[in-house]
């Protein structure tokens, strides 16, 4: 138990300001609860939530909840608006400035590229300060970045100054997905999911050339941290300069202290091996990546489609967008009956759903996708009305957002143990794909045509409309086939013996051996036993300890507390010491 202070009495309530400015802060029920533990070294307190504790986000009011999904969701608003509304503006960068079409383009690209730092940069200093102070200091940068190109003097300033903006503006990105998963749980995160995940595409529909200037809005005041394990780091801290005692947060006795180096070097590391090394991530990948960048390539192409051929002025030219916009609405309600259906199968399966469960809306959306690029391929002619052609953008609209949100969700629940890198993976390529995107896109059209150039992305397309299904029906298989997605599979058998057993038999401790069909050595078994063992760590809600067998756990929080000893850092290191040995062998 808790030596309470002598000296001082601490609050019974936490003011809400103090939740914003202060993460730490503890009142006297905090101090007074019995922890697990002694409170020495060897066996410190075990700092945990609190019943009804105010600083769980789990445990966040909803409206709370929902408006932090809607600031998140301005946050990446704000930044698609500025990566996309510069692609409306080139006229005026190619007049004022006196540079070629390719150099002005080059500030569409590089902001894209931008993008890529996100994973390797902003994710693991996030999960080491927390969500706030990077959300925060990342988004004034970006408005600083941003209205330093809106002012720059010449074109190599203006590019230089997007390729920052882009770098900072990535956090938002990045931090998003995080903080819905710190506040929701697993069976409310698809619905909150798909409120804010059409922002990124939201951009290019609403894209204005004035936006620079708009994205200095305040987007994340009012926000507080939503990363447990920083919470109770802070507040472990706390309570060990006010007691005496040592307190440590969960998180930190199974995982141990993690160094910025450790963090960054993971960070580094593990998206490129399992981008490499699982075909389910580099398939899914690069198709979204391929949406991704068909998305990029019209920005140059509805310029020469409704501005070049039909004429139309740069405000009028911009409006067609608008039709994508619409796709992606009717997109993101699909998706929120979707969720309703994945909850009844969340639920029948005791809150351990398949991934397949999430493929459906992807099946549908990749469907979409090719029709809408063939429908505008073929109905871009002036002799065609224009609304033919501009309605041909909805179903793309809709299909990406499908395609994106179904494929994102299978990867997270496919790889639970690894989300962070997978996600992390994904984006890296997804960048790259958007950034070259508008490199090549004014030259395929000016030398192919209209016609045959949008038929090129639609071939692609249909080349790809397999690939959900294929998941959708050989999933669980292929799965198996794939030595990490096979470990992740058996680190979620043994959760769901564990939770099973522990609703049936509460008093009865059973040692779990994770199921696996994988063929690997002795050392990656054990490994693999360990992470099972280290289960009951996974969720800021201490999720197992509840008689209720569902799974609430946060993907991010699992992929950094449980691959402390699995496979793929077992490899990390060891390409590590191989790296090492050569390097000291050539001095």
């Amino acid at each position: 138990m808790a030596t309470n202070s002598d000296e001082a009495v601490y609050p019974q309530h936490i003011p809400y300001w103090r939740l914003m400015t202060d993460q730490g802060f503890v009142t006297q029920e905090i101090i007074d609860y019995p922890y697990a533990g002694s409170g020495t070294e060897q066996d410190p307190f075990v700092m945990e939530w609190i019943p009804n504790d105010p600083r769980n986000p789990m445990q966040f009011n909803p409206r709370i909840k929902w408006l932090y999904t809607v600031i998140v969701a301005f946050a990446i608003l704000a930044v698609s608006l500025a990566s996309s509304a510069y692609a409306g503006s080139i006229s005026e960068v190619l007049k004022d400035m006196d540079v070629s079409e390719e150099v002005a383009t080059l500030g569409v690209s590089l902001f894209a590229l931008g993008f890529a730092v996100r994973p390797l940069l902003w994710a693991p200093l996030s999960e080491l300060v927390g969500r706030q102070v990077v959300f925060l200091i990342t988004f004034m940068a970006l408005s600083s970045f941003c209205a330093g190109a809106a002012g720059s003097q010449n074109v190599w300033t203006l590019i230089i100054l997007r390729f920052f903006a882009g770098s900072f503006g990535s956090s938002p990105f990045t931090n998003a997905g995080r903080v819905i998963a710190d506040i929701f749980a697993a069976d409310q995160r698809g619905l909150a999911t798909s409120l804010f995940a059409g922002a990124p595409f939201l951009g290019p529909s609403l894209g204005l050339w004035w936006v620079d200037s708009l994205v200095k809005m305040p987007a994340g005041a009012g926000y507080r941290e939503t990363y447990a394990p920083v919470l109770l780091r802070k507040r472990a801290q706390r309570l060990s300069s006010i007691t005496g005692c040592v307190y440590r947060s969960k998180m930190e006795i199974d995982r141990g202290k993690v160094s910025a180096r450790e963090a960054f070097s993971a960070a580094l590391s593990r998206p490129w091996i399992l981008l490499l090394a699982e075909p389910i991530v580099l398939l899914l990948s690069i198709y979204m990546a391929f949406v991704y960048g068909t998305l990029y390539m019209l920005f140059d192409a509805f310029p020469i489609a409704f501005q070049e051929i039909r004429g139309w002025s740069e405000g009028i030219g911009g409006l067609p967008f608008l039709s994508v916009l619409i796709g992606m609405m009717v997109a993101v309600a699909l998706n929120m009956y979707d969720n309703k259906c994945y909850i009844r199968i969340h639920k029948k399966h005791h809150g351990f759903a398949p991934p397949e469960a999430r493929l459906p809306p992807s099946i549908l959306g990749g469907l979409a996708i090719p029709i809408g690029l063939f429908w505008f391929a073929w109905t871009n002619s002036p002799s065609i009305p224009w609304i033919v052609c501009v309605l041909a953008t909805a179903p793309f609209g809709l299909g990406m957002v499908l395609v994106f949100l179904g494929i994102m969700n299978y990867l997270i629940d496919s790889y639970t143990i690894y989300a962070a890198s997978v996600l992390a993976a994904n984006s890296i390529i997804r960048s790259c794909f958007g950034a070259v995107s508008p490199l090549f896109t004014t030259y395929m059209y000016h030398n192919l045509g209209m016609h045959w150039a949008s038929c090129i992305p639609a071939f692609l397309s249909l080349a790809c409309v397999p690939f959900p299904f294929i998941f959708y029906r050989y999933g669980p298989a292929i799965r198996q086939k794939c030595k990490y997605a096979a470990e992740a599979d058996a680190f979620m058998r043994s959760l769901t013996k564990k939770a099973y057993d522990q609703d049936h038999e509460p008093e009865k401790e059973i040692d779990v051996e994770p199921i696996t069909n994988v063929d690997e050595s002795k050392d990656e078994t054990a490994d693999s036993n360990e992470i099972a063992r280290e289960s009951a760590s996974i969720s800021s809600q201490s999720t197992l300890e509840r008689t209720e067998t569902v799974y609430d756990a946060n993907p991010y929080d699992i992929d950094h507390v449980n691959t402390h000893n699995s496979a793929i850092t077992q490899t990390s290191r060891r390409v590590k010491s191989r790296w090492n040995m050569f390097s000291f062998g050539h001095k």
